[in-house]
């Protein structure tokens, strides 16, 4: 194995990691938000490069691209991690036994944490200061193509470290070919949790292949559903906001669900998406809906592969269904359980929708754009979780710990 001796080298890091004092690590934390601050002509020049190997009209653009603005999100999401309360130490759970043993069952970090994802460099700062703050090393795995961003991020959280006397190695960028990937996902004797950030492709990919315990985070393929009840002026709102918020997010919104029997207000709710050039695939009841209101470029036929598409782009589809059950049956046929919105002013339709729903986050007259670690108050997160084991929906510190049971006697034997 050519990364033995960095895997173990991380390794022995994370157990020094756990012993570190919170206070320390929140200094750490704010120095490494200015250090981003302080180095963002460096961090910036580096990104120049891996966007002048990407083609600007591929979708993943967007995710690749860093700002003087995005960097300033990004260190004041690192200063909001260092204000959250630690999520370790904490008792879960606690009895006496009629033996007098006291259990303790007691939040601690998982150890080793390896990240795997694509072209998004804010990644890096985020596992970074979510992972030390809860005291796991972190392996980075990106792309190629945002290689050098990666690596300026990850020199400038070393150079902070090393002025703390830390050791860097709670925190490694893994070279961006393949073999670097297939040596991270059965690396089981130094990882203790792979997270996989991107596309449906590469979750699948780590899920098949990994020997070390998965968290699937990342693909979203997200519906809204306009009610029969549905209000016009929220729902044109919410369906803008959800689709050209910021296009290459998991969140956005791909598939407009519309009552058949409010086709006369579609018009009106997708007004503002032409503002984007939205393409909309619409299927031939919402075309005949929208023909002659939006602009004729920009619509479409929809065909089969229209639907469960997470586009990443400025593109939607549209499917008119005749009930609720029949849009939540289309929810479940072509979600990826991220995130479901529905439109309406009918309770009873929201409670219904909330309780059929099978999706990590279920949102009433609200946009699915806020499925975001710090929308939902967690400083930041290190995905967004689509499965059901241990996490789901947005992973942030207390969803990267795990528990141990400590339990003290005073000389019990068991018969």
């Amino acid at each position: 194995m050519e990364l033995y001796e960095t895997f173990q080298a991380v390794k022995l890091a994370s157990r020094k990691l756990a012993m570190l004092d919170v206070n320390l690590i929140n200094e750490i934390l704010v120095a490494v938000a200015d250090a981003a601050i302080d180095g963002k002509n460096a961090i910036l020049e580096a990104n120049l490069r891996d966007l002048y190997r990407m083609d600007i009209s591929d979708p993943k653009y967007d995710r690749l691209k860093l700002t003087s603005s995005r960097i300033d999100d990004i260190a004041s999401d690192i200063r909001n991690v260092s204000k959250l309360s630690s999520p370790l130490g904490n008792i879960l759970y606690e009895d006496v036994r009629p033996n007098g043993l006291v259990l303790k069952k007691v939040s601690v970090p998982f150890g080793v944490i390896g990240i795997i994802y694509e072209a998004r460099p804010n990644v890096s700062f985020d596992v970074f200061s979510l992972c030390f703050k809860s005291g796991n090393a972190c392996i980075l795995k990106g792309g190629s193509d945002a290689y050098d961003s990666n690596k300026a991020i990850v020199d400038v959280i070393h150079e902070v470290l090393d002025r703390f006397g830390v050791d860097r190695n709670i925190v490694q960028l893994l070279p961006p070919d393949r073999e670097a990937t297939a040596e991270l996902l059965h690396a089981n004797e130094f990882v203790d949790l792979i997270i996989p950030r991107g596309s449906s492709n590469l979750i699948n990919y780590v899920r098949k292949e990994s020997t070390v315990p998965v968290i699937e985070t990342g693909a979203g393929i997200c519906h809204t559903y306009f009610d029969l009840a549905g209000d016009v002026k929220i729902g044109a709102g919410i369906v803008n906001n959800a689709k050209t918020r910021r296009v290459s997010v998991c969140n956005a919104l791909d598939c407009l669900l519309i009552h058949s029997d409010r086709l006369n207000d579609l018009p009106e709710i997708c007004s503002m998406l032409s503002d984007s050039n939205v393409i909309i695939y619409a299927d031939k009841s919402s075309y005949d809906a929208l023909n002659g209101f939006y602009p004729q470029e920009l619509l479409q036929h929809a065909t089969q592969e229209s639907f469960g598409t997470e586009f990443l782009d400025y593109k939607m589809s549209i499917k008119t269904v005749s009930s609720i059950d029949e849009a939540i049956n289309h929810i479940f046929k072509y979600s990826s359980k991220h995130s479901e919105c529905i439109v309406t002013e009918d309770n009873r339709a929201a409670d219904y929708f909330k309780r059929a729903v099978d999706a990590a986050c279920v949102y009433v007259n609200a946009p699915t754009s806020f499925t975001d670690g710090a929308q939902f108050g967690l400083g930041a997160e290190i995905g967004i979780s689509t499965q059901k084991l241990h996490a789901r929906g947005p992973m942030g510190l207390r969803e990267i710990t795990t528990y141990k049971w400590l339990i003290e006697g005073n000389g019990q034997i068991r018969k």
